[in-house]
């Protein structure tokens, strides 16, 4: 069984057999844990851009909480034993905030998790959008807080205009950062940007690389993603207006782009899209087809 967990009240819940015809299933949560409307007044439940990943015979579950366009943002974390909600260890454990960023204090929004853990076992967790780009952070080896001493990386930007308030998200966008390890290399997909404007949304997909997945990643053409780079992988066209926000999975020896996008013949509503992804010679994602 495949499931899908996306952004939704209590976070929207999918399951399917064949990755093409899927039922809803219950959301996570029946309503928004009680940290979350402390934490962010105003909150009503509805959680964004959740993460999931198998560890230690557990699935973890990041998400986040925010006020569109505010960095008043948390990323919280839940767990469970299986994800069939049949199974009688069904049973999601909230573990409350990871990670809370502030207005006026930092210049960075913590939304957008992805965990990606080293070879070597060293769990980091990859955050963000708009202000100051993607962060990357060192969390325990229990995956549930982040590690003191505390390890911080800057690893992509854009350029932001310096007049700008530091309240406002700004016009350097980015988001949406997923690290996928594929040979000697990280991959760090992150999204450019305008998401969730229907036929206005300008959503693209873009990727760089490093041998170390704290960087520095660079793309095709050398250049650094904290300085703007990014090799585009897949962005609108006269179907889709924008396309974004990816995760990337290996399932059944496949590699799968799996995102969303705003279709054109559906006055842009968002659609979940699931591609094959490939490699080209130099080591590259490609999209067969496009």
């Amino acid at each position: 069984m495949y499931y899908v967990f996306c952004t939704g009240f209590g976070i929207s819940t999918w399951s399917s057999n064949n990755m093409k015809d899927w039922k809803q299933e219950k959301p996570v949560f029946d309503k928004a844990p009680q940290w979350t409307v402390e934490a962010i007044p105003g909150f009503k439940g509805h959680i964004w851009a959740p993460d999931i990943s198998f560890h230690n015979g557990k699935y973890y579950l990041y998400y986040a909480i925010s006020v569109f366009g505010k960095n008043t943002s948390c990323i919280g974390l839940a767990v469970n034993k299986t994800l069939h909600t049949s199974s009688p260890d069904y049973k999601w454990e909230d573990f409350g905030k990871i990670i809370q960023s502030v207005p006026g204090r930092d210049m960075w929004n913590a939304i957008d998790p992805n965990l990606i853990v080293e070879d070597n076992g060293t769990p980091w967790l990859s955050f963000g959008s708009f202000w100051s780009g993607i962060k990357l952070v060192k969390l325990k080896n229990d995956l549930t807080a982040v590690a003191a001493p505390q390890q911080w990386f800057s690893i992509a930007a854009r350029k932001r205009d310096v007049l700008l308030p530091d309240s406002v998200a700004g016009d350097a966008a980015i988001e949406a950062p997923f690290i996928f390890k594929k040979g000697k290399y990280y991959y760090l997909f992150v999204s450019f940007d305008y998401c969730c404007r229907a036929e206005k949304s300008t959503y693209k997909i873009v990727v760089g690389r490093s041998e170390k997945v704290t960087g520095p990643y660079t793309d095709k053409d050398n250049i650094a993603m904290v300085l703007g780079g990014g090799s585009l992988l897949l962005q609108g066209d006269k179907n889709w207006y924008g396309v974004g926000h990816n995760g990337t999975y290996r399932f059944d020896g496949h590699d799968y782009l799996i995102f969303h996008g705003y279709d054109a013949a559906d006055k842009g509503r968002s659609k979940l899209r699931i591609e094959l992804l490939e490699w080209d010679t130099q080591g590259w994602p490609v999209i067969p087809g496009h």
